[in-house]
């Protein structure tokens, strides 16, 4: 697939016989539970293996933000194919909701990223997403927020926010349904030079299972899973933060637009409980089996005092924090983890020797949930175009170039970079 093409659907009945493929999805995350029911949806046996259950890791902890407003050719492509999903989802899946609300880009005065937008937007527009320059007084009377600060600001109509678990859950009573068996609490290891599962682990002894291919969606553990393989990834976790918040004393909802206030690196949505807030990104590697998935109280205050600068949303009472953080209004807060790649775009596709017909899908830089209908669905296509000797540089090939896991050595070193940023969007 060129960097240019967007994702297509061809979703069709599954028909499995003696000759289906067999393949094994490793992370019950957002990424994973869809390649499986693509997967299975297209035909293959599917087995789905979790060392957990289904969302717990960071599929469970995102924010659940979801827009199509990327300048970039290829994430704007995978972003109108996600929300299209994500929508017809709405209709289709017992148990998930998509909710449509307007996302607002806010750069304050004196920010050098306001430079920036109008060309972003002109971008934008340019995919034909509902994208527009707005004054910031004419904002303001729109929409219940304070504009006397900020220099620009965009609002891109076609956005909207779900709860992140539901999709999980949600996918994963899909994939049960085209015929997936889902194997929770069950650890597996890479056991050999092809697709083969020791089930039971790296340390445990257990049986192994040999398939036609393994695809590997694990999320902050994909340096370590592959690793003790012998495959090398450069795909590093980092943490990140958020946090739910009463409005009106906990009695009221937030009616309002997302935003994004990319001077203090904040965003916000309606949450049933009243809004959802995010920022405190570490820039730093994270160990993904020793993190500290409570809030900060740095990253509580700061959010807090931003949220009452933009929508003065956040009142001076007291919420009892839910045992994880003691801040005005705030009723929990939580870190996540999110995975870097040097140069910001995920691993997508077969990795290691093609023989081995193993595949990652990887590193995505915080937008890896609002993604994940179409990465999962590329994978799915991906995975059977492989297998039926399709080769990842031909041109009708599903995968996508710039994702090619072989455009990296696995040992390189770099910084981690923010994903959610103004400079994210438009990146050539």
């Amino acid at each position: 697939m060129s960097r240019s093409d967007a994702p297509t659907d061809r979703d069709v009945p599954a028909d499995r016989g003696p000759s289906s493929p067999e393949v094994a999805v490793v992370g019950g995350g957002a990424v994973g539970v869809t390649a499986a029911a693509d997967l299975a949806a297209r035909g293959a046996d599917v087995t789905l293996f979790d060392r957990g259950d289904l969302g717990a890791g960071s599929s469970g902890r995102a924010a659940g933000v979801l827009y199509d407003a990327y300048a970039e050719d290829v994430d704007a492509a995978l972003a109108a194919r996600a929300m299209e999903r994500f929508r017809a989802f709405d209709r289709s899946l017992p148990g998930f909701s998509f909710t449509s609300c307007p996302y607002v880009i806010a750069v304050r005065e004196g920010d050098s990223d306001a430079e920036a937008v109008p060309a972003m937007v002109d971008r934008m527009r340019a995919h034909g997403r509902d994208v527009s320059l707005v004054d910031p007084a004419t904002l303001g009377d729109r929409f219940p927020i304070a504009t006397d600060d900020l220099a620009v600001a965009a609002v891109a109509e076609g956005a909207g926010w779900c709860d992140p678990a539901s999709y999980v859950a949600a996918t994963g009573e899909r994939a049960r349904r085209e015929g997936v068996a889902v194997e929770t609490d069950t650890p597996v290891s890479l056991a050999g030079d092809g697709p083969e599962l020791r089930v039971g682990g790296v340390e445990q002894p257990g049986d192994s299972r040999e398939f036609d291919a393994v695809v590997v969606a694990v999320g902050a553990h994909t340096a370590e899973f592959l690793g003790d393989a012998g495959i090398e990834v450069p795909v590093v976790p980092y943490r990140v933060q958020a946090l739910t918040a009463g409005v009106g004393g906990g009695s009221a909802s937030y009616d309002a637009p997302m935003v994004y206030d990319a001077t203090a690196g904040a965003y916000v949505r309606p949450h049933p409980t009243g809004l959802l807030a995010g920022d405190g990104t570490e820039p730093v590697p994270a160990d993904p089996e020793d993190y500290d998935p409570t809030g900060d109280d740095w990253f509580v205050e700061s959010v807090s005092s931003t949220l009452r600068e933009r929508l003065d949303a956040v009142g001076e009472g007291g919420a009892d924090g839910a045992g994880e953080t003691d801040a005005p209004d705030v009723e929990r807060a939580w870190a996540g983890l999110c995975t870097a790649t040097p140069d910001g775009d995920p691993l997508v596709g077969p990795i290691g020797d093609p023989a081995d017909r193993v595949f990652v899908a990887a590193g995505w830089q915080g937008h890896g949930f609002m993604r994940a209908p179409a990465i999962g669905e590329i994978v799915a296509e991906g995975v059977l175009a492989s297998l039926d000797g399709r080769e990842a540089n031909d041109p009708e090939s599903p995968w996508i170039d710039a994702f090619a896991p072989d455009r990296f050595d696995g040992d390189e070193e770099f910084e981690i970079a923010e994903g959610m940023s103004v400079e994210g969007r438009v990146r050539e």
